[in-house]
């Protein structure tokens, strides 16, 4: 059997700026977190930030994806990045001559949050077309253990570099790195000229384009499955964050650097997962099962893990890690590979609106629930919410859902 060779110019070329590009964010976005609350003294003050910044991931995507499907993804994705180090570099100099200013901050987060909505839609969008045709699962497993590996490796020399760097020359490295990434982005060679729309861009037409994406998901029960079960178990999980942290802040026997052992677990799950899907290929026929399968244990983890003695929720979050892994992958490649290229930009862009608004609204009810009930049984509700939802909308659609898990590497509706 012929093997298909993954790490073509293109492909390294993007994998290369990718890791640029994300050893500055975590090391910026580390540097970031502590700068607020150090200036302000107030959590609410940070909370804001961070509620700042989703807004642009529900609103922008939609707005700026039939520009994206109709002009070259490149272009977006390499202006994204340049601009995104202009505007790291500006506020790296601002603190180095200048006093913080709360109100700017939150300017330049809404700014840089824009150009992070519109540089992640480009690259969800051109990624695919930069994978060789039936290597989607290797490509994805790469991608997929970039962000956890750099995570472990950077987040300490991130906290270290804060220590004697400080915030301004941090976001200033991190704009010298972002630049570096958007000069290798440029010399990827993709064929785009199909997209190079020359006649003018009318609203109505904007409105035509949102309809035909909007008339596609509709027609697609399966996709539209995927979609839903994402939202709703991605916003219970973000909301088990403060209630794992209340858990092991207040409960007798357990303590915060216990909590993060969590974090450490769960990573080794995710790239011996990742590892695993690099080297082993799933036969289409099984991947729906296999999917299913998944989500029935990850939940029942969720919703026992509070439960358990410590070792057994170690084992819990390591298991999690590889499982969670396997699935997002083969989810990934097996969806980008059955939406239509010239609906990509858009329908990956519902997408990210919905699950942002799906997780808004959950991690609010899994907040309100750990007011009032006891943290274990918080997440035993919102694991069986979350796996509710996984037989409604996986099982229940499982006719739909199957054909999207197996068309790998073929549109089925060009």
């Amino acid at each position: 059997m012929k093997t298909t060779k993954l790490w073509t110019r293109n492909f390294s070329l993007v994998i290369i700026a990718s890791t640029i590009g994300t050893v500055g964010a975590i090391a910026g976005g580390f540097a970031l977190a502590f700068l607020v609350f150090d200036e302000t003294g107030s959590t609410l003050a940070s909370a804001l930030i961070v509620a700042i910044q989703l807004i642009p991931h529900l609103l922008l995507p939609v707005v700026i994806a039939p520009f994206m499907d109709r002009l070259p993804r490149k272009t977006f994705l390499v202006a994204g990045d340049a601009a995104n180090a202009f505007v790291l570099a500006g506020m790296g100099l601002w603190l180095l001559f200048f006093d913080f200013s709360y109100i700017g901050y939150l300017a330049v987060s809404l700014m840089l949050a824009c150009l992070g909505a519109v540089d992640e839609l480009a690259f969800t969008s051109i990624y695919p077309e930069l994978i060789p045709e039936g290597a989607k699962q290797k490509g994805y497993a790469v991608s997929s253990m970039l962000y956890p590996v750099l995570k472990v490796i950077m987040t300490p020399l991130a906290a270290v570099l804060l220590d004697t760097l400080g915030v301004a020359w941090i976001l200033i490295a991190q704009s010298g790195l972002s630049l570096v990434a958007t000069i290798t982005e440029s010399f990827i060679q993709l064929d785009e000229t199909k997209r190079h729309n020359r006649t003018p861009y009318s609203l109505r037409e904007w409105t035509c384009d949102i309809r035909e994406a909007v008339r596609y998901l509709k027609e697609e029960r399966g996709l539209r499955g995927i979609y839903e079960y994402m939202a709703v178990t991605n916003g219970v999980a973000r909301g088990f964050s403060p209630i794992l942290v209340a858990f092991f802040r207040t409960f007798p026997g357990f303590t915060v650097t216990m909590y993060s052992a969590f974090s450490v677990v769960e990573f080794a799950g995710r790239t011996i997962g990742s590892a695993l899907q690099y080297r082993i290929n799933i036969p289409d026929k099984k991947k729906y099962g296999f999917a299913f399968f998944v989500y029935q244990v990850y939940e029942t983890m969720d919703m026992c893990l509070l439960w358990l003695p410590y070792p057994l929720m170690l084992l819990n979050r390591g298991i999690c890690g590889f499982l969670g892994s396997n699935s997002a992958i083969m989810r990934s490649a097996a969806v980008q590979s059955y939406i239509p290229e010239r609906l990509r930009s858009r329908i990956n862009a519902f997408e990210g609106v919905l699950i942002t608004a799906g997780s808004g609204v959950f991690a609010l009810l899994m907040g309100f629930l750990g007011e009032i009930l006891d943290y274990r049984l918080c997440l035993t509700i919102g694991g069986a919410i979350a796996m509710l939802a996984s037989w409604i909308l996986i099982w229940g659609r499982r006719k739909d859902v199957s054909m999207v898990y197996e068309t790998e590497d073929v549109n089925v509706k060009q």
